[in-house]
């Protein structure tokens, strides 16, 4: 089975889902980028509730531009700020300061295109969570398929209970006490709680779908 997604900036714990559920995954490079969407946008627990990072890009010199030529903005010092967000959200989590180490090096040099930077990131949490999914880019830009394809589907604006082939499975959170369980959050979120029982959660997540959906 394939899927075909977007490209993203650590994205949420469905996109996870699906690169462990599915034989290969293409991510599409030939899309046109559209704002306010997981390719530049994640979602982590901050103390009062969820936190947006948007990483900045260069406004590109046509209307429409695929997403493998978006180039990333260097204004607003952006990874400095992304990065204290991150901090400040999970210094308390049991396993952030086992693998700061790992994502600083994406937070302190400059990257040139948003999809290399969101790929890189995306290797090392795989890494990081021990699987080796499939994932290759799209050779042409096909306006849909006939399953698995999640390219509109798996967005900040898309409530993820339409995806019936997704059930979230609730995990510790530092704020939970005071916020509820958040779900579908960064997959940092999960990593940085959970370290390696991350996969474990993701694969609860695609086997009670299937229990609820058989």
């Amino acid at each position: 089975m394939n899927a075909y997604l977007t490209s993203a900036y650590l994205p949420p714990v469905q996109y996870f889902a699906k690169l462990l559920k599915y034989d290969e995954v293409y991510v599409e490079q030939w899309d046109n980028y559209v704002k306010q969407t997981y390719r530049n946008r994640c979602m982590i627990a901050g103390s009062n509730g969820p936190v947006a990072l948007t990483v900045p890009i260069e406004k590109p010199d046509t209307l429409k531009c695929c997403m493998k030529d978006i180039r990333i903005s260097d204004h607003g010092k952006w990874r400095h700020l992304h990065w204290n967000a991150l901090e400040s959200a999970y210094n308390q989590t049991p396993y952030f300061d086992y693998l700061k180490d790992d994502f600083a090096p994406f937070y302190e040099k400059p990257h040139t295109y948003l999809m290399d930077f969101n790929e890189g990131l995306m290797a090392l949490v795989c890494k990081l969570i021990d699987i080796e999914p499939c994932i290759k880019r799209t050779s042409t830009y096909q306006a849909s398929y006939e399953s698995g394809d999640f390219r509109e589907s798996i967005h900040p604006k898309r409530d993820w209970r339409e995806d019936k082939d997704f059930t979230p499975i609730p995990y510790y959170q530092v704020f939970q006490q005071k916020l509820g369980f958040l779900p579908n959050l960064s997959i940092v979120d999960l990593l940085f709680n959970m370290g390696p029982e991350s996969l474990l959660v993701l694969e609860k997540c695609n086997v009670q779908s299937l229990m609820f959906n058989p």
